[in-house]
Parts: C-alpha cells; structure tokens; sequence
C-alpha cells in the first residue's frame, strides 16, 4: 500500500513537471526577450524594427541559402541571423516566416543560383592542408509578388540594417526619388558609387537639371547639392529657393576652397549662393578650417637615391569627432573625414524666426586659413597655427523660410534662350528643413570612409523625415576607439600584467598551505 501511494505521489510530481515544462514552452513562443548588456545594444532590435514587423499586413517569406558545416569564422554566421530571425519573428505577429536551406548538391546549388545567391570560395583545412571549399550564404525575402535578395551575408555588424532596410524596401508602395543636382561642376552618381549603395536600399536616385527654368519635379523628395564648382545663375537659384518654398528640404554641401594638393595651391571658390544662403540665416565662409586631429596623405620623397612613400598628417583634412549629442544624424559616429572644410556661420538663423542646430564642430585644437592657400603637405605646423576651438562645421536649419525673391523682380534667362519665369514666386514656406555641410567632398568614393557614408545616409533619412533608419544604422556605425592612454600609464599596465597574476598565484598557493599547516595543527592537538 505504503509503495502504491509512493508511485502515485511521483507520478503527480512528474505530470506536474511536465506541465510546468509545457506551459513555459507555450509562453516562450509568445513572450520574447533578451538581455543585451552592450553600450548600444547591438544585439537587440531597435525600437524601429520593432514597429517596422508590427505594421506589417501581410508575411513575409525569408528564405535563407546556408552551406552547413563552414569553416570558422563563417559558420557563425549562420547562427546570428537564426537568433536575428527569432527576434524579427517574435515581433512580427505571425507575419514573418522563415527557413534555413542547405544548398548541397546539384539541384539545391542551382536553385539557390536560380534565386539569385551566388557561390562563394572558402579556405579550409582538411587533412593538413588547405582547401577551397564552395559554399553558400545568402538571403531571398519575398513580399506579395516582389522579392529582395541578399547575395551574401558575410558582415552580422550591420545585419539588422540589412534586413529592416529591405524588409521596408519590400513592403514599401513606392521608393521616394532623392535629387542630386546637375549643372555646375557637381560630382556625377559615377563618382558616389559607395553612397549609392547605400542609399539604393531605400530611394531611387536621380538626377536634377535646374537650367532653362526648369523646376524641381515635384516628386524630389530631397535636393542634394553636392560641391559644385560653377556659378549659380540668378534663375538657377531662383528655382532651388521655390522648391524650397513648396516644402522640399535640401542639403546644402558646399566647397568655398578650390584645393589641389598635386599643384599644392588653394583658391577661394565663389558659387554666387552667399546671398540665397543668407535669406535662410546661414552662411559658408571663406576659409579653410585647419585642425589638430586629422587625417593623413600620402607623400613620395627622395632619399638617398630611392623614392620613400610615407604618411603625414595633414591639418586641412579635419577628423571631425565634436558632435551634436543626442542628434540622431551624427549619433554614435565616431569621425568624419572632411577635406578643405570652410566654417559655417549661422548668426542669422534666430533672427529669421528659424530653429538652427550645429551638428559638427572642431576640434579643441583648430584654426582658419582665409584668401589663397599654399597647400603643401610637408608644411610644419605649430601651436599657434590652431588657436581656435568648436569651429562649426555643419548645421541644420528649420522652420517657415521667407524667399529670397520675395519683392524682387521674377529671375530669368533670356541671354540662354530660355523663357522668362511667368508664375507668381512663393515667398514663404510651409514647415522645412535644410542641412549645410562646409564640405562637398566628404562623400566622393575617394575620400569616404564608413563613418562618412553614414553620416550622408543619416541626413538624406532626417531630410526626408525617415528617423528610424538612422536609429537603425546608427548601431552598426564604426567601432569607439580605446580610449588612449600616456606612456606612463601604459608602461604600468604593461609590468602589472606581467607581475601581479604570478604573485596572485604565489598568494593562492601560499594560503592553502598555512591554511593546511594550521588545519593539520589543529588534528594533532585532538
């Protein structure tokens, strides 16, 4: 009797268990949560993608092409976009579905093929020796009848970017049309490539031809104006300001410096946008801001007969790194590349009824150079030569603009064989935005670096009202640099590393053994 009641007690205890196990199992697949103890929480979700899978309507379909059994580093890979996976589902209420693919075999590689993921060649190492294995990593993302294919997902850093941009690419009506204007010495799309890339995910890129009295089609969601190097003519500037006045934002980003490092001379670049630039409360001067930290050229020098290429650091390529805090367009970058940056004056901003913000700034230890500079690389700087501190260097602008036309005869161009402008101008805008850069070349392939390209994707996203993808790129922005240390400092760090874990050692072992002598002495006394 006494064993009957023993087994139904552990029989209870037992379905107890079980259901215990099931009901957490059953929470588990409702409830979801991670803890993410990291400065940005890089492996959490940002409240953007959030939001982005609750407001889908429909599923989407995530198709994930992974060869099984990859070398390290790749085959952790696999295992960061399940658990990413896990967490947009988790989220999206049963609108995200998703399965891992092992394309093995013939059939399987050319469907993967067929899908769009193309085969990559790893290194491993098998019996010894090293071998080339081909494998697959990729992503295909369906949406109704469209799809969006990541070929190869190789970089987790930006993994979240990758997958909420092309998931709101996917469900997206339509991609809003960004403006890069033409006509005046700017930079082609040709010479942007890696901006491009960035900013296809998301908008369609075009370019603006504001000549003849052309307007600013209304369907330009943002105006770049990207270093120009030829004058504005009077209709030209006529027709960004009325675009302007119909609510459209642009992004003034301006070269003041004519600056030729092989000819080593820098001249003052006059664009005839002083005075537009004025009526909106801003100005970019005509200088050359110079600053401590900077990025380095490339120079070939001859000694002793043999050409010796080195790197110097050259002032007039400020390393900007003085941000606006809590602004979401610089948030989290680490420096910003800029090349023969001219200050921003924004003096007049208040007293035009508008709201301005600086973005960036100097350095503490910066200066200006104004009129013709002697742009020689090997020039010795000294202390004097950066007397200033928090120069700005870009700003933002908003509110109601008044138009620079407003009371003045309408602008045209006869001399061009064009028509005269005939329509009433504007002469107040709705609520908008401008953004000035003392800078255009930041963003040419040559001279961009990652914190760069995310800081023009950032302000064409706040141009356009779309906070959430800065908020989402912002975490995958370059990595903090360790703080840095003086030489006194590191040369301690260095001997205590070498001396303090062997005497925790000596210390241990050194304890144990009193800690044995007394006990032995205590069993010896019994």
């Amino acid at each position: 009797m006494k064993n009957k009641s023993l087994k139904t007690q552990t029989l209870v205890r037992f379905l107890i268990v079980l259901g215990i196990l099931v009901l957490l199992n059953i929470v588990s697949i409702r409830l979801f949560a991670r803890l993410d103890a990291t400065k940005n929480h890089v492996f959490t979700l940002s409240d953007a993608s959030k939001q982005l899978m609750r407001s889908l309507d429909d599923r989407v379909s995530v198709k994930a092409y992974f060869t099984e059994d990859l070398p390290a580093p790749y085959n952790s890979n696999r295992r960061m976009l399940l658990d990413e996976l896990n967490e947009y589902k988790a989220y999206a209420g049963g609108n995200l579905q998703y399965e891992f693919i092992d394309p093995s075999g013939e059939k399987g590689e050319q469907e993967a093929q067929q899908q769009g993921i193309a085969p990559i060649q790893v290194q491993v190492v098998k019996d010894d020796k090293f071998e080339v294995k081909r494998g697959y990593m990729g992503v295909v993302l369906q949406y109704e009848d469209r799809k969006e294919v990541l070929p190869v997902v190789q970089n987790t850093s930006n993994l979240e970017y990758e997958l909420s941009s092309t998931i709101k690419k996917l469900t997206s009506k339509g991609q809003r049309k960004i403006g890069f204007l033409t006509g005046h010495g700017e930079p082609g799309l040709n010479e942007i490539n890696r901006v491009q890339e960035m900013l296809r995910r998301q908008y369609e890129l075009t370019t603006v031809d504001v000549s003849k009295n052309t307007s600013v089609p209304l369907d330009i969601a943002a105006l770049i104006i990207a270093a120009p190097t030829g004058r504005f003519s009077e209709p030209d500037k006529f027709q960004i300001d009325q675009y302007l006045m119909r609510g459209g934002k642009v992004a003034f980003l301006l070269n003041k410096i004519d600056a030729n490092l092989q000819a080593r001379v820098g001249r003052p670049l006059d664009l005839n946008l002083d005075d537009l630039l004025q009526a909106y409360g801003v100005k970019v001067n005509n200088d050359a801001v110079r600053d401590a930290q900077c990025a380095s050229v490339s120079i070939v020098q001859q000694q002793f007969g043999f050409s010796v290429q080195s790197q110097v650091p050259y002032p007039y390529l400020p390393i900007a790194s003085n941000f606006s805090s809590g602004n979401m367009i610089v948030k989290d970058l680490q420096g910003v590349v800029l090349f023969f940056a001219s200050s921003i004056d924004t003096i007049g901003v208040a007293a035009n009824g508008l709201q301005g913000e600086i973005l960036i700034r100097s350095s503490k230890q910066s200066g200006r150079q104004s009129g013709m500079l002697m742009v020689d690389p090997l020039q010795r700087f000294v202390r004097e030569d950066f007397p200033e501190s928090a120069i700005p260097l870009a700003a933002t602008i908003s509110g109601s603009f008044k138009s620079f036309y407003a009371g003045k005869p309408t602008p045209s161009d006869t001399a061009a064989g064009s028509a005269p402008i005939t329509l009433s101008p504007l002469t107040t805008a709705t609520l908008t935005r401008i953004l000035v850069v003392g800078d255009g070349d930041f963003l040419r392939d040559q001279f961009t670096n990652r914190d760069n390209i995310t800081f023009f994707a950032n302000m064409v996203d706040y141009l356009v009202d779309d906070a959430g993808l800065i908020t989402i790129r912002s975490k995958e922005a370059s990595a903090p640099p360790l703080d840095p240390f003086s030489d006194s400092t590191k040369k301690a760090l260095k001997y205590a590393n070498l001396i303090v874990p062997p005497l925790l050692v000596v210390g241990y072992g050194l304890f144990r053994w009193r800690s044995r002598k007394a006990r032995k002495r205590i069993l010896e006394s019994q």
